[in-house]
């Protein structure tokens, strides 16, 4: 497989996620007069630790797929990390197919979502509760899009680093998710616990028999 063609794939992919991401928080803060970033604001402890430990993974992690993808010698992720860990072009392709899988889940999210997009727990003018669009299939779009794209990245680059940011990123996603769960139970009470019986955590409808 033309490892050219997977680094333009993954320059493109990454373009086109950030584009969104800031086209959104841009008009979040412009246009609707929202702060849409709430990571680690009144947090203690292992709740601001994996809120802020999102964002210095990401700074870090942003510039090594960019790095990989242009071949370049310089790489953020030390040389025991750049280790092969998988190789081969079936997984590449699935690879990519995840990465697109995500970024479709991330835009039609924040089509979904409205004015109540946050980045992190927001308690204090959290938004409304959103149920619809994407939301009738999972409660945390946003967190099944990071987790695709996190093990994307990796089956398409192959390296332990990527590996071990995916799997400590599933496991800050998976804590992140249940410390929201708690805090749309407190504001939105029954409805949120409603919306449980119909949306599964990660993906897929489901039976009031099966709320988590």
């Amino acid at each position: 497989m033309n490892k050219d063609y997977l680094g333009h794939f993954q320059l493109v992919a990454l373009t086109v996620f950030l584009t969104v991401f800031v086209g959104r928080s841009l008009y979040m803060g412009l246009v609707k007069k929202v702060n849409p970033f709430a990571l680690g604001v009144g947090k203690r402890g292992l709740r601001r630790v994996v809120e802020v430990g999102f964002l210095f993974g990401f700074v870090a992690w942003v510039p090594e797929i960019i790095a990989s993808a242009l071949q370049t010698g310089w790489r953020v992720f030390p040389g025991p990390l750049q280790w092969q860990v998988v190789d081969s072009a079936p997984l590449k392709l699935a690879g990519a197919a995840l990465i697109v899988a995500g970024i479709a889940v991330f835009v039609l999210a924040l089509i979904s979502f409205g004015t109540s997009w946050r980045v992190g727990i927001d308690e204090k003018a959290p938004g409304g509760l959103v149920t619809t669009g994407v939301f009738a299939f999972t409660r945390n779009p946003i967190f099944v899009c990071l987790d695709l794209y996190a093990f994307g990245a990796f089956l398409m680059n192959g390296a332990l680093g990527f590996l071990i940011f995916a799997m400590l990123l599933a496991a800050g996603v998976h804590y992140q998710i249940l410390q929201e769960e708690a805090f749309l139970r407190r504001a939105y009470g029954s409805a949120y616990q409603i919306y449980c019986e119909r949306a599964a955590r990660y993906f897929g409808r489901r039976s009031s028999s099966q709320v988590g």
